[in-house]
Parts: structure tokens; C-alpha cells; sequence
């Protein structure tokens, strides 16, 4: 395969110039007038249910839910973000409050964006529900690039099989034994159906007193998930294209929704896939965390974990200490790094040309 070539100076200055004009679109409301500090009552606790440009709906204490105004120096405010709100005295054009400050996070889910760098979806998450299922077609390799992007963010991982009802006999065995292997190196699995509710109990156990993010490709059945553990979310659900086996995403921005058998669900467009390229490869083999041992210790340092002689990854490989399926899929997330990487600067050189 053919090098791809580097972006030439104009399509980076194209580029630069574009993020610009994003920039001052994006601060296009920050002239909105803001609520006066003699019309604003006590600082209150709050937390950040979704945001939506400038303004935020803060839920407080007592359970009331106000949309308020940003402080111009809070930046990055998302979903799940605890914060100090006043409330105002006397609604105003729909606002009833302004957000004055926010609290240090304790986790902060990233996905990595052409113009800001890595840019933080959600806040204060406690575990990150992957979600895979009989339809669209169950594939390990999915599953591994979301544990990657799990694992760098330092949010616990829990794998869900979903559809299950559907689960055609001549594959229940293969499927078994792959999701038998992600148990074998320490990851929780578990199998539902939101249809038929098999397994949902055992989901709602895990939720108590968390706060947590499905992830998972459209299709796969999130949305239903969280209707069937919430059913006043009223959620749109997207069916699968008979045609295509594609599902339709149709979360359109990130919520926080409350679980009537306790814990948080923050339902988030952000977490439909995780890209990768940002990370360099040495992070991806560390993100898959039965491989960390050996990492480091192979006779030359800049061992690609092919047929590089001496190399530890491949010697353990053959011990049985790790899978082949698992270290096929690293190598394809590694190919595909440097691809990625150039057709999303590509993008950005050329986008609103």
C-alpha cells in the first residue's frame, strides 16, 4: 500500500482557517445578556442533566430541573458535571438560573475531536456499559476498540450482550466461548434482552447507586435498553434496516436520566463510536490489559508485535496467555490508526471549501 501524503501548507492553513470560523460560530451567543447578581438568590448544589450551548439544565437538591446561563469563565461544562448555581429571583425569557462555578471531576469521558484536540463528552461516570448484540452481526472486534477507548479513559468497562432472544443455536457456542474470554481476563459480561426482559434485573443491580454511559454501535439496541429499564425516558428507538442490517442513531444529545431502581444513566450521541486515531499505538497495547505485563520486555524496543524477533507479545501468544482473537484485533486497530488519522485531517483541510 502507498504512503498517503502529507497535507501541503494550504490545506493547512485551510484548516486553521476553518477552525477559526468555528471558534466564532461557536461564541456567537456569549453577547447574550446575563442575569444580575441582585436578581440571583443563595449558591445552591446543582448537576449539569444536558447541555445545550450556552445555557445548561442544571437539576438542584430539591429535584427541580432550571435552565441557566454559563458563566463565561466555566468552559467545557457537559452533562453529568456537578456545579454551584444561583437561581434567579424572577424567571427571565426562559432562564432561571446561572451555573457560577464547577467542582472538580472524578472522571471525564473523551472522544477525540478534528478541532479541539480530545474533547470531553460527560462527567463524574462510575462504569462505561458496552453494548453488543446478535443484531447487527456480534463481532469481538467492535467490542475490543470500545475496551480500548474505556480503558484510556480509566472508566471501568462492562461488556453487554444484547438481543439474545435472537440468538441463532449454530452461533451460541462461538459467541459463548468469545465472551467467555473477555471473563477470563477480568471483565464483568453480561446477557439481556430488552425485548423479552431476560437479564434486566441483573442489569438494574449493576446501575444501583452508579453513574453510568451505554456505548455501543447503532443497532445494537441502547435506546431500548434504557426504555426498557426507564420506560418514561421516551427515548426514540432506531430500527435496524432490513436492507442494510444498519441501525439508524437517534440520540441527539447527552441526558442524564434517573433510574427508578436507583442510579444515573447519561445517554450520550458522543458514545456511539469511539474513535481511535488519536492514540499512539503504544497506548492501544497498554489498553489491552492482559498484554501489560509483557509490555516492555521485548528484545528491542521499538518491537511492532509482528514477526519482530524476540518479541514477548508473540511469545506469550503461543504460551496461551493470550488469545489470538485479541491480538488479531490489535493489530487491526493499529493498522488502522495512521488511515484514520489522515482521513479525518483531510476532512478538516477540506471541509467548507
Amino acid at each position: 500500500m502507498s504512503k498517503k501524503k502529507p497535507l501541503s501548507q494550504g490545506q493547512l492553513r485551510r484548516m486553521r482557517a476553518n477552525h477559526e470560523k468555528r471558534l466564532q460560530r461557536g461564541n456567537s451567543d456569549k453577547n447574550l445578556p446575563e442575569l444580575q447578581d441582585n436578581s440571583l438568590g443563595p449558591e445552591q448544589a446543582g448537576v449539569v442533566i444536558s447541555r445545550f450551548g450556552q445555557h445548561a439544565d442544571i437539576e438542584t437538591a430539591d429535584g427541580q430541573t432550571v435552565r441557566c446561563n454559563i458563566r463565561r469563565t466555566i468552559k467545557g461544562l457537559v452533562t453529568g458535571d456537578k456545579v454551584i448555581v444561583r437561581l434567579a429571583l424572577e424567571q427571565q425569557s426562559g432562564i432561571g438560573g446561572i451555573v457560577e462555578a464547577v467542582h472538580p471531576r472524578t472522571s471525564s469521558l473523551t472522544r477525540p475531536d478534528l478541532y479541539d484536540g480530545v474533547k470531553v463528552i460527560a462527567a463524574n461516570i462510575d462504569q462505561i456499559l458496552i453494548v453488543s448484540s446478535v443484531l447487527p452481526s456480534f463481532t469481538t472486534q467492535i467490542i475490543d476498540r470500545y475496551l480500548v477507548a474505556a480503558e484510556d479513559t480509566g472508566i471501568p468497562p462492562v461488556i453487554i450482550l444484547n438481543k439474545i432472544d435472537l440468538l441463532n443455536p449454530d452461533e451460541a457456542d462461538e459467541i459463548a466461548a468469545a465472551l467467555q474470554r473477555y471473563e477470563d481476563i477480568g471483565y464483568k459480561v453480561f446477557k439481556v434482552s430488552s425485548k423479552s426482559g431476560d437479564g434486566l434485573d441483573a442489569i438494574k443491580g449493576l446501575l444501583k447507586d452508579k453513574v453510568s454511559v451505554f456505548a455501543g454501535q447503532s443497532g445494537v439496541g441502547k435506546s431500548s435498553m434504557i426504555n426498557a429499564l426507564l420506560p418514561d425516558a421516551e427515548l426514540l428507538v432506531g430500527d435496524v434496516s432490513d436492507n442494510s442490517g444498519l441501525g439508524q442513531h437517534t440520540t441527539t444529545t447527552a441526558k442524564l436520566l434517573h433510574l427508578p431502581s436507583g442510579g444515573d444513566l447519561i445517554d450520550s450521541p458522543g458514545v456511539r463510536e469511539f474513535a481511535l486515531w488519536h492514540l499512539p499505538a503504544q497506548r492501544v497495547g497498554w489498553c489491552f490489559i492482559e498484554f501489560r505485563e509483557f509490555l516492555g520486555t521485548c528484545k528491542f524496543r521499538d518491537c511492532k508485535h509482528g514477526d519482530d524477533p524476540g518479541c514477548a507479545l508473540q511469545e506469550a501468544l503461543k504460551a496461551g496467555k493470550i488469545t489470538e482473537d485479541r491480538f488479531n484485533n490489535y493489530h487491526k486497530i493499529i493498522a488502522s490508526l495512521d488511515e484514520q488519522r489522515h482521513a479525518r485531517y483531510f476532512r478538516a483541510a477540506t471541509d467548507e471549501q
